[in-house]
């Protein structure tokens, strides 16, 4: 059978020349991608102009005024012009207002920038949308917002001469808005929403009541619904939310009640413990907000040092072991220190109680008990399942480990912004203060010895709280191994 012969292929010549181009197809080729990223980099840098000329600014700090008249409501507010990045002002020039053609500009800033963002509410109704009454620009040096006739004399007063040359964003604006309300007497609240307005808003506002004196509010971007001029039963449900909320949001509180209830296993000696604890911070706490605590900027960096090495102490004691009968009197000498600290969270947040200052202090330490009778009780049923698993011993040296070495990890923190304070001056007035505190803590200190003195002639043992498996057996008294 003869061989089969494959078909012959056509084969370029391998010298061949690819085929021909029109000429000049390669240098249109060139224009065309030489055009399309001249137009890519120009859109990038008008994207970034943009972007840069509506940067959302760090610090905004706002002024406001509120005060009721009759049958409206009258809000006057200043603002940064830097701060109404949605708002495109017309400008002349190289970035100067033009303060000819302003005044609609400055209206869409007052409806879409303040009065959308806040909500007025007469009792419980919220009052309908404001009538944008006057709106002006105002220099960084003007200083009316001193008083609320000053600020509304300028506000409502002759706008500035058009042919200033003033950049856009170091301006002010002043607007004055009116609210239909049905009576002047009614109890009002506000629920500014400033937030977006900055990285750092922050919110002086006055409230000027019929035939009252006027509150001052500090407030702090989004503050959710402030009554202006509240009830008690207003400022006792706030604060024991308040209270509440802020013993289950630190994290250095919730650590030491694990460290403090985690070796107790017995009801009695746990009522005790945190009985101690609750009295003690309760004392410190009323104390520092009715302003007995040193003013001094070092102080509260000094609290949470304090707080944090108190739980690396209670930590380490769990992990040594022994000690219990005496465990409410270190309970009661830490609740102090964490007294003081409850105290800087509600330093900034007591203006909110209005005239009821006393009812705001004792609604936040029964908020502070109650989420702290709640974190207790979740953490005895917590252990008393995990220390089922393992060895009791073991696992209570295991979580206090874990939790002094976190807690050591925030005392070096926290010591080095400590460091960055100057020490307290050693002069008359400092010896004066720790001649008071010296003969306070004698106090609390002979009032300590006879409720333990009272306590032991009761039959109070400490040690017997805990079951035999977590005591902790001196060396030297060790019993042979049975056998």
């Amino acid at each position: 059978m003869p061989p089969r012969r494959n078909s012959p292929t056509p084969r370029r010549p391998p010298h061949a020349a690819p085929a021909s181009r029109p000429a000049g197809a390669g240098a249109a080729r060139a224009r065309r991608a030489l055009l399309r990223l001249a137009i890519a980099i120009a859109v990038a840098l008008g994207l970034a102009a943009a972007a840069g000329a509506h940067d959302v600014p760090a610090d905004v700090r706002i002024q406001a005024f509120v005060r009721p008249a009759g049958d409206r409501l009258q809000l006057l507010v200043r603002v940064p012009l830097a701060a109404m990045t949605d708002i495109d002002f017309p400008r002349r020039g190289p970035g100067y207002l033009d303060l000819a053609r302003l005044d609609a500009a400055l209206r869409d800033a007052a409806t879409l920038g303040l009065a959308d963002s806040v909500d007025v509410y007469e009792g419980d109704t919220r009052l309908a949308a404001p009538r944008v009454a006057a709106v002006r620009v105002s220099l960084p040096s003007d200083r009316s917002f001193a008083s609320w006739p000053e600020a509304l004399a300028h506000a409502t007063g002759p706008a500035l001469p058009v042919a200033l040359d003033l950049v856009w964003n170091q301006q002010h604006l002043d607007a004055l808005l009116e609210y239909a309300i049905a009576s002047d007497r009614s109890a009002f609240s506000i629920h500014p929403r400033f937030a977006r307005l900055g990285l750092d808003v922050r919110t002086t506002l006055q409230f000027l009541p019929p035939g009252g004196a006027a509150r001052v509010f500090e407030l702090r971007a989004d503050p959710g619904r402030v009554a202006l001029d509240p009830r008690w039963f207003q400022a006792a449900s706030r604060f024991v939310e308040l209270g509440f909320f802020h013993i289950l949001d630190g994290g250095d509180h919730l650590l030491f009640l694990l460290c403090l209830v985690l070796p107790l296993r017995r009801l009695r000696p746990l009522v005790v413990v945190v009985t101690a604890f609750t009295v003690a911070h309760s004392v410190t706490l009323i104390a520092s907000a009715l302003g007995f605590a040193p003013g001094a900027p070092w102080f509260p960096p000094l609290i949470e040092v304090l707080i944090a090495a108190s739980i690396v102490g209670m930590a380490l004691g769990n992990i040594v072991g022994g000690g219990l009968e005496r465990r409410w009197l270190i309970a009661f000498a830490f609740g102090l220190v964490h007294g003081f600290g409850f105290a800087f969270a509600l330093r900034e947040t007591l203006q909110l109680a209005g005239t009821h200052v006393v009812t705001a202090l004792f609604a936040f330490n029964l908020g502070v008990e109650l989420g702290q009778l709640l974190v207790v009780a979740l953490l005895v049923a917590a252990l008393g399942l995990a220390l089922r698993a393992v060895p009791a011993r073991m696992g209570i040296i295991v979580v206090s480990a874990l939790v002094a070495h976190t807690a050591w990890h925030w005392t070096g923190e926290r010591w080095d912004r400590l460091a960055r304070f100057r020490p307290p001056p050693l002069d008359a007035a400092f010896g004066a203060s720790a001649l008071r505190w010296l003969a306070a803590a004698i106090v609390v200190g002979g009032a300590l010895w006879l409720v333990d003195l009272a306590l032991r002639r009761a039959g109070w043992q400490g040690g017997a709280a805990a079951p035999p498996e977590l005591r902790v057996r001196p060396i030297s008294a060790a019993s042979p191994r049975r056998p």
